[in-house]
Parts: structure tokens; sequence; C-alpha cells
């Protein structure tokens, strides 16, 4: 295979004019000759048994051109491109076979290419990003949770419910003095003051006691999901058989030892600071790469080709179909289910799409204006990382990444690490001094 020219023919599209050697058509010519022959009747002859000069003879001798062509274009194309260093866009391809026979094969291919883009700035972008601080009620309000975690129900007798306690009843409810499905229940457990059941329901077990009897007035919501039900008057027959209260355990240094890795107190609140301080710094360092991105996108110049983006939304759709498989679900029953056409389904992603296209091309761009190119040492740290992320042999996981991919890869986030070291910090306004 030969690439004899490779010229723009409009903006993003590239015409390859692609020759492939006799010797090596007709290799494909052979092969398709021996693909088809034993599907061939051929007079005098046993089936499949013809010889192909025969068969030549008979049917012409480009009997087995379509064949030939339709098997060796994709990988003389593949490397035409490859030779062309434009990189291809998968989209539609223009192709248009100029001459074949016992010469060889030529043949034209129309292909959409990556853009040329411009990053006008991205050395001294303005964004700041934000100093984090732990504050001492952000530590008391995981303290807290892992209290409500660790806590337990104890059963009280000497008071009347009240709310935020867990009552265990017996309900029956009537509506026109008739019984009806699903008011009826035993020995059910529920939080007071947690809304549960029908508003008004709740305020009425409080004051009650463990043993009491007692009819609840309330009236269904006009917009309650049981039609034959809604906004009509009830009456629930109850029966209060417990009351409990939440007892939360003592904040010492045995909780920290019950409850988590830690011996005493003060070094499970300095772990849990650390966790907050590590959640802000992250959520912090994501928010200065967003502005940064945000500064990039209006500094790209170019004309992008649609078929990225529609490439990037098919991406997208690919991944949340995995994700729904992961459930035990799929994209068809998920689209019945929310009552969308894929057409909308995919207009969700396509917002998202054009900004991760604009990311990736900004950055390639600054990557290839600044020469940045991974290392070996580079590429072998990010292949040991994944092997260590999916528990793998590093061998294996370079079977499933290329390692042109991935230095693709490294190369961008290496960029952006550039973009953030050359941001500036905007400075604050000050005030003026009076003069005396």
């Amino acid at each position: 295979m030969s690439l004899k020219t490779a010229n723009k023919v409009e903006t993003n599209r590239v015409e390859l004019e692609i020759e492939v050697g006799a010797a090596e058509f007709e290799k494909a010519v052979s092969a398709a000759y021996k693909k088809n022959i034993g599907k061939m009747n051929i007079p005098g002859f046993r089936k499949g048994k013809a010889p192909r000069a025969y068969v030549e003879k008979i049917f012409g001798t480009g009997v087995f051109y379509e064949d030939a062509v339709n098997a060796i274009y994709p990988s003389a194309l593949d490397e035409a491109i490859r030779e062309s260093g434009y990189e291809y866009v998968e989209d539609k391809i223009d192709f248009d076979v100029t001459s074949v026979g016992a010469e060889g094969l030529c043949f034209k291919a129309v292909i959409t290419v990556k853009p040329e883009v411009e990053v006008t700035e991205y050395k001294g972008l303005k964004a700041a990003k934000k100093a984090v601080s732990v504050k001492e009620d952000e530590i008391k309000v995981e303290l807290a949770k892992m209290r409500d975690r660790n806590s337990r129900l104890v059963t009280v007798e000497d008071r009347a419910a009240a709310m935020d306690d867990t009552v265990v009843f017996d309900f029956d409810g009537y509506v026109d003095d008739k019984a009806f499905d699903g008011g009826k229940a035993e020995n059910y457990s529920l939080v007071l003051g947690s809304h549960q059941f029908i508003p008004g329901f709740e305020e009425q077990i409080v004051g009650k006691n463990s043993g009491e009897e007692f009819d609840v007035n309330v009236t269904f919501p006009e917009d309650y999901h049981a039609t034959e039900l809604a906004g009509k008057p009830a009456v629930f027959k109850c029966k209060l058989h417990e009351i409990k209260v939440k007892e939360l355990p003592e904040l010492n240094d045995d909780f920290a030892k019950d409850c988590s890795e830690f011996d005493t107190l003060d070094e499970l609140k300095a772990d849990i600071k650390a966790k907050i301080k590590q959640q802000k710094d992250r959520a912090a360092e994501e928010a200065f790469e967003t502005e940064l991105l945000n500064q990039l996108i209006e500094n790209l110049k170019g004309e992008i080709p649609e078929a990225m983006y529609e490439n990037r939304v098919t991406e997208s759709v690919r991944e949340f179909e995995y994700r729904m498989q992961a459930q035990g679900l799929n994209l068809e029953t998920y689209l019945k289910y929310t009552g969308m056409g894929e057409e909308e389904f995919r207009k969700g992603f396509r917002e998202q799409a054009e900004r991760s296209v604009k990311v990736r091309l900004a950055l390639e761009k600054i990557a290839a204006v600044e020469n940045i190119v991974p290392t070996e040492e580079d590429l072998e740290a990010e292949f040991a990382k994944y092997a260590e992320q999916y528990q793998m042999e590093v061998e294996k996981i370079k079977s499933f990444i290329p390692k042109e991919e991935l230095s693709k890869d490294l190369a961008v986030s290496k960029a952006m690490d550039l973009v953030k070291a050359n941001a500036v910090k905007p400075q604050k306004a000050t005030k003026a001094k009076k003069e005396d």
C-alpha cells in the first residue's frame, strides 16, 4: 500500500488517494476466490473444485474484485491515515474506486479529521483556588452522625410518647365506617415526626402512653395517590404497645475504640478533621480547574466537526448503558420507564459532550505547542497505578490500554498541570489610604 496524495477538500475533510500494488491485490483476489468457490456451481466440476482461471473465463476477470476490494481497503485505509499524519474522526467515509485490475487497486477516500485549533491564551489565566479550613462545628456534625449510627433504642415506660420517639403500635383504618386496603397493621414501628403518615396522624400519638387505645382522626390529602380515598375523612383505631427512645453512646475514648480504629477521641477527631479537609481541598481543586477550563474553552479557536460531538455523546450513552447493566437493567427499559425517546435521551448528554471535546482539543493543542511528551518512566508509573487500582498484573493492563492512547492522556494531564502552574491568582482590591 502507498499513499499517493492527501489533500484537504473542505474544512476538516481530507481526500486520500491510495494505491495497493499488484502483488498485494492479487493475494486479496486469491483469498476472495477461495472464500467463494465453495458456493459456486460450475458445469463440469464438483462444487468448489473449479479452477480460478476457468471461473474468471466464464464470469469475467473481475468476478472476485468486489470481495477483494472490500477485504483489503479497511487495512489499506488505516495505514494510509497513519502515514498522512491526520487524526481520523469516526464518521462517514466517501469511498471511490478509481482503477482496479491485474495492475492493482487505486481508490480515493474522503475522511473527517480532527480540526486544526488554536488556544489564544493559556498562560497567565486568572483563577483563584479557595483556601480551605475545618471548623470545630463540622467535626461535631460528623461525630454526631457517628453517635447516631451507633445508637440503640431503649424502651421507656415512665412517660408518654413525644416527638422523635419510636413507637410500636397497631392501627386499623376506616373511611365511611368501612375498612380499606392498606389501612391496617400490627406492631408497626414509626418514628414520630418522620412524616411517614398522613398529615396530623403522628401528632395525635404524642401524649399517649404504652397500653393506651385511642382513635386518630385525619383527612386524606386531595392529591392522595389512592383516588378512592383522596380528600376523605378517616378514623384509625390504634393501640400503643411500646415507646422507645434513641440512646446515644457517650463521646469519650471508649467510643473511639468501639466505633473506629483509634484509641482516643482526640485521634478520632484529628482523623475526621483530616478527611473533611481532604474533601474540601479536592472540591477547591476541582473548582479551580473548572474556572481555568472555562477560560480555555473561551480561548479555543477552530471549527469543530459535528461528528466529534456525536461520537462523545455516543460514548456517554454507552457508559450509561454499562452502569444500567451493572444494576440488572437495560437502556430500553429505562427509556420506557421515563417516557423518553432515544433522541431526547441523547440530547441530555450534548452539552457536556461539547465541553469535553473542546477541553480535550485545547489541552492537546497546548501539549503540542509546549512539546509535552511523557517519558517511559511516566508511562510505566501510570500502568502500575492502573494495575494497583484494578488489582491486575501490569502486563495484563498493558494489553487492555494501548500505550499510544495512554501517552496522549498523560500529555493532556501534563498540559493541564502547566496551565494551573502558570495561572495568576487575582489580587484583592485594596482601599486607598486616606490622606492626613
